[in-house]
């Protein structure tokens, strides 16, 4: 991506599909990483579970860090208390970072430090973001608005892959995109999980900017092939 605020970056290449790479081959994620990149794909996505926030346990920094790639780091924080972990994810080279309402009682604190942080990539800063859970009111993002360039709506209960679409997602995010309009805010709006071969085009149909997706292209069989499919698919739907 050229060489500008990573905000106006995305924004303009927007609508764009986020690869959560938890389900690669990670015995050979250099080789994949680079068909992601073959593919397209500008933004790579890191699923962080504690095991408490979440029931799974995935992995952190130390990993994240060790991840080299051209593509951005889209970093979505499923941990308890995020505040004092922030500092590591993004040395680690984070430039999208995203923290759930539900994680910790301050979480607009969490924002404004996470807003004073440098991107150890570069200077061209680091995307906040809160995610919401498929079952928390969308009115929690109303006194959070003004530390925000990302909102991302859960369509499925956070934990596993595999989970189903929930479709009651598409009124949620309606009703965030006028609850957005009405505060004239423009902020990236995103849905993670359930994303499929079969429903990448109704999605991208939902005016959304982010769409994250993750076994639907590391399959174990034609990450490429599913890669330019979903990209394509999501192009189409734009009108692109």
């Amino acid at each position: 991506m050229p060489d500008k605020p990573l905000l106006e970056q995305i924004r303009e290449a927007a609508p764009l599909i986020s690869v959560g790479i938890l389900t690669a081959d990670l015995m050979s994620l250099g080789s994949e990483l680079k068909l992601m990149d073959t593919a397209g794909v500008k933004l790579l996505h890191v699923d962080v579970m504690d095991g408490c926030f979440c029931p799974m346990m995935t992995v952190g920094p130390g990993f994240i860090k060790a991840v080299k790639t051209p593509l951005l780091k889209d970093i979505h924080l499923m941990i308890e208390d995020p505040l004092n972990k922030l500092e590591s994810y993004v040395a680690a080279g984070a430039d999208m970072i995203t923290v759930h309402v539900e994680s910790c009682r301050h979480i607009h604190r969490v924002l404004q430090k996470l807003g004073q942080m440098t991107n150890a990539n570069d200077s061209r800063g680091i995307l906040r973001g809160i995610a919401l859970n498929p079952g928390t009111p969308l009115d929690v993002i109303t006194p959070l608005i003004d530390e925000l360039e990302m909102a991302f709506l859960l369509a499925v209960n956070p934990g596993w892959g595999g989970q189903k679409f929930i479709p009651s997602t598409e009124g949620r995010l309606s009703r965030l995109r006028q609850m957005l309009d009405e505060a004239k805010k423009e902020i990236l709006v995103g849905i993670d999980g359930g994303i499929t071969r079969d429903n990448i085009a109704d999605v991208a149909r939902m005016d959304v900017d982010i769409i994250v997706t993750g076994s639907a292209v590391f399959d174990g069989k034609t990450p490429l092939e599913n890669a330019k499919f979903m990209i394509d698919a999501v192009n189409d739907a734009a009108g692109k």
